[in-house]
């Protein structure tokens, strides 16, 4: 999930604190650290105006194996973790499951940190993080799609997910669901912290 990093110290937020803070966030300048990082060569952050409307809470790593294993994710399967942090959940898909597996993420410090991890962890022929808009990265090859974004954002992705996505691909909401879309599944998961978490399942016909 996304994106300010000095949303580190709210790792267990639930979903009603997650929305409070990103409310909060529309009223907090963002630190000058993001709005002058250098940016990697050839990648653009068109959308940077969106970074502050999404706090980044981690997703818990219990609830990140409920994710991919609702979407039965398999090694023929190539995931897109739209927003994807410090890469958590492209490294379990990769690590884990042997997929591929494309993380995107526009802030330029959590895309270092994922990509380095990546690499020390030996998982580049598998997993690699894009540092991009999530609006202006084509979703053709996914099979499997993970969000934990905000409802709002989730429907101005809808049009982007109904045009791109081939029939039979997957799509796993952590919290927030997809308006405008019947879920085929939506499970309620307990972390091993306490928090409650709702996972939706959707499959594109």
């Amino acid at each position: 999930m996304r994106k300010l990093t000095y949303c580190f110290i709210f790792p267990r937020l639930s979903a009603g604190l997650f929305l409070l803070a990103a409310m909060l966030l529309l009223f907090v300048p963002a630190p000058s650290g993001i709005g002058n990082a250098a940016t990697p060569q050839g990648q653009g952050l068109a959308g940077a105006t969106f970074i502050r409307q999404v706090p980044y809470v981690p997703t818990p790593q219990d609830i990140v194996d409920k994710m991919l294993e609702l979407a039965k994710v398999t090694s023929v399967d190539v995931v897109y973790d739209l927003g994807s942090g410090d890469g958590r959940i492209v490294i379990t898909a990769a690590q884990k499951y042997g997929a591929h597996a494309v993380g995107v993420e526009i802030n330029p410090d959590l895309y270092r940190q994922s990509s380095d991890r990546i690499k020390e962890l030996g998982l580049e022929d598998r997993a690699h993080i894009v540092c991009e808009d999530m609006f202006d990265v084509s979703l053709s090859r996914a099979t499997v799609v993970t969000l934990y974004l905000l409802t709002s954002f989730n429907e101005r992705l809808r049009p982007q997910l109904e045009k791109q996505l081939h029939s039979g691909a997957r799509i796993v909401c952590h919290d927030f669901h997809i308006p405008g879309w019947d879920a085929e599944k939506v499970v309620d998961v307990t972390s091993k912290n306490g928090i409650s978490h709702k996972l939706y399942l959707y499959v594109r016909p």
